[in-house]
């Protein structure tokens, strides 16, 4: 995931000092939230596997909506 690798990176070109990566532990939260969302309404729907390979992610990413500049869809 790459916000995860972006927040770990982050703490570690900051000498693990959280409030220089404040921006990046939010990018990675709200990824989270995002797949968790989509992984909760596939076990509504029944549909297996809950969480989507890596190709449907990739379709579902590019289906939504650009974010701006600087920002990222996980």
């Amino acid at each position: 995931m790459v916000e995860t690798d972006a927040s770990r990176k982050c703490m570690d070109d900051n000498n693990y000092k959280k409030d220089m990566c404040t921006d990046y532990f939010l990018k990675y939260k709200n990824c989270r939230k995002f797949w968790h969302d989509i992984m909760m309404q596939r076990k509504r729907n029944g549909v297996k596997p809950e969480m989507p390979s890596a190709e449907e992610r990739r379709k579902i990413l590019e289906s939504m909506e650009k974010p701006p500049p600087g920002q990222s869809l996980c």
